[in-house]
């Protein structure tokens, strides 16, 4: 079950968040109410160089140490709960809050460029108060972006959030059905690391697998649900191995052997280095994701497409989605446009801003 949408604008024209709202709430059936989210990518024009973590907390004393924890790190800039609409349909939020922050100077010693020197820095904060036990959840942590989750419909969550009151340039959205996992608020979709974002349709059978392969870089998986893992084999790759989109997905959902024989020579390497080098990266099992990041959004499923994903797209905005019936219900008026696409298993779509 579980359905997925993603919406982004070539032009970096902001859009309301009830637009993508309206998308997920269209696949409602594929949820039972556990757990819906949103994030939205430049949502803070006002902050736009700043760091912002969006936290959960159990209780006001995990605020407060966390509180301490951040401006030991930090230099805050700006700190509030993030504004909410009470429900008697969304039960027993956390405390909620949001926080604005720069980085101070690094060590001159640290090697790579001052952006990766940032996003290691965030990397390290966010894994240590995740782990830490007393109550706190970073569940964002990127610029200039925002994800809003919890226990509830898609359209209760939106409402809770006063979701209509965020532009965006892209939306991704999840409305989830957990079956292995339990159903909470850091267990709603989306994941969030720095700029990474990510929701996922489905169950991953190399969960173990994948799971020590990350510990073993000091990654540390605290919300108890497989689709964390998929986030960070991405932000593995692409941040720390330094990988392009493409051969990061070819790692998560690499052809089968016997697909390779049949390559060209330089393919056969070239996909024969990657299943060598990243088989503990390999996903088995149903799944359908979207994965944000800064430039765009990838649409992915698995190697026999156990689960579904159209794409979709016109002059203006890019789609992906579990379903058509999303798409056309998030723009009704652009439907006439569309050029409507069902990816093959395991075949990347990545939809870029024009530059």
């Amino acid at each position: 079950m579980c359905g997925i949408i993603g919406i982004i604008n070539f032009n970096r024209e902001p859009f309301p968040g009830d637009v993508i709202a309206r998308g997920l709430d269209h696949l409602k059936d594929r949820g039972n109410g556990l757990g819906s989210g949103y994030v939205g990518y430049g949502i803070y024009p006002e902050n736009p160089d700043d760091w912002c973590f969006h936290i959960f907390f159990t209780s006001e004393d995990a605020r407060l140490k966390t509180e301490a924890r951040l401006d030991k790190n930090f230099r805050v800039i700006k700190k509030e709960p993030i504004p909410v609409k009470p429900l008697s349909s969304v039960k027993r939020p956390p405390l909620i809050w949001r926080y604005f922050l720069k980085i101070p100077n690094l060590r001159p010693t640290t090697t790579g460029t001052q952006e990766e020197k940032e996003k290691k820095y965030i990397f390290a904060l966010v894994m240590e108060i995740n782990s830490s036990g007393e109550g706190a959840f970073v569940f964002s942590s990127g610029k200039n972006m925002g994800i809003f989750k919890g226990v509830g419909f898609p359209k209760n969550i939106a409402e809770f959030y006063r979701l209509n009151e965020y532009k965006a340039h892209t939306w991704i959205a999840h409305n989830r059905f957990p079956t292995n996992t339990p159903g909470w608020w850091g267990g709603a979709h989306p994941f969030g690391l720095n700029d990474l974002s990510l929701v996922h349709n489905g169950e991953i059978s190399s969960f173990g697998i994948n799971k020590r392969y990350l510990e073993s870089f000091g990654y540390k998986l605290t919300l108890q649900t497989d689709s964390e893992a998929i986030l960070y084999l991405f932000d593995l790759l692409m941040r720390i191995h330094r990988l392009p989109l493409e051969i990061a997905s070819a790692a998560l959902t690499p052809p089968h052997w016997d697909e390779i024989d049949n390559m060209s020579l330089y393919e056969k390497k070239l996909y024969t280095a990657i299943r060598i080098t990243y088989g503990s990266c390999l996903i088995n099992g149903p799944s359908a994701l979207i994965l944000g990041f800064n430039d765009g959004i990838l649409g992915l499923n698995d190697r026999i497409k156990l689960r579904p994903l159209v794409a979709a797209h016109d002059d203006k905005f890019g789609y992906l989605s579990s379903e058509e019936s999303g798409i056309l219900a998030a723009y009704p008026s652009h439907k006439k446009n569309l050029v409507i696409y069902h990816p093959e298993a395991g075949e990347p779509v990545i939809f870029k801003y024009k530059k």
